[in-house]
């Protein structure tokens, strides 16, 4: 009988032992994510979880106004709205969304597995399209290129908006979170359109130009070598 009692004692305590133990491992596992998130942001977030991050930083958005119409829209307005479109529908396909200010603190060394630009054009008439552009000085300049591409083509379908490559500008290709982000975060930035001659689009037809971002994303990620 002490002999039963003995092992059915000592079965008990292998048993807190073990888990104790998965206690501790499930403890440091933990940390360990939080550490390597705050250490190496998105990146380490989509390794862990399998889950992409996207940056999406708001043109303007708490800085300054951005171009104003003559009756009183505002680009930051536009570019917010339709941010928070995109992000509603990313996070409905799986992914994590950072919105960013537009010289947010978080942009320095920002790691994540994309980092999209919003902004819209001004208020000039006579003016329509939308524009994409990377970094002229892009580390990987092929991968860029390929978010730059998905987006010139999803964004179309998604508007009817004619592209616009001839009015892109040096402040789009030397945009200053290019060079404040960690090289190794694909970028690009969207101008989504004029504020006069596309307003509808623009306002009205926000959800669309959103999915029209949110389909350059999807088709970014789906075509990964």
């Amino acid at each position: 009988m002490d002999d039963i009692n003995n092992a059915q004692q000592s079965s008990i305590r292998r048993a807190k032992r073990q888990n104790l133990l998965a206690q501790i491992a499930l403890r440091t596992f933990s940390s360990g994510m939080v550490v390597l998130v705050l250490l190496f942001g998105g990146v380490a977030f989509e390794l862990l979880t399998k889950t992409p991050v996207i940056g999406l930083v708001v043109g303007h958005w708490q800085n300054d106004s951005g171009a104003v119409c003559e009756d009183g829209l505002r680009e930051v307005d536009v570019n917010l709205t339709i941010a928070r479109s995109i992000a509603s529908q990313l996070a409905d396909n799986g992914y994590r969304v950072e919105m960013l200010g537009e010289f947010d603190t978080k942009l320095k060394n920002y790691h994540a597995s994309a980092l999209v630009v919003l902004h819209a054009d001004s208020c000039l008439p006579g003016y329509s399209g939308f524009k994409v552009a990377r970094a002229l000085g892009s580390a990987q300049p092929e991968r860029d290129d390929r978010l730059v591409d998905c987006l010139w083509n999803r964004y179309a379908s998604a508007t009817g908006l004619e592209k616009d490559p001839l009015h892109i500008t040096d402040d789009m290709q030397n945009y200053h979170a290019f060079r404040e982000m960690n090289p190794k975060t694909p970028a690009a930035i969207i101008e989504l359109g004029y504020l006069k001659d596309d307003r509808s689009v623009l306002t009205q037809g926000a959800a669309s130009a959103a999915k029209g971002v949110v389909q350059g994303i999807r088709c970014f990620f789906e075509t990964r070598p």
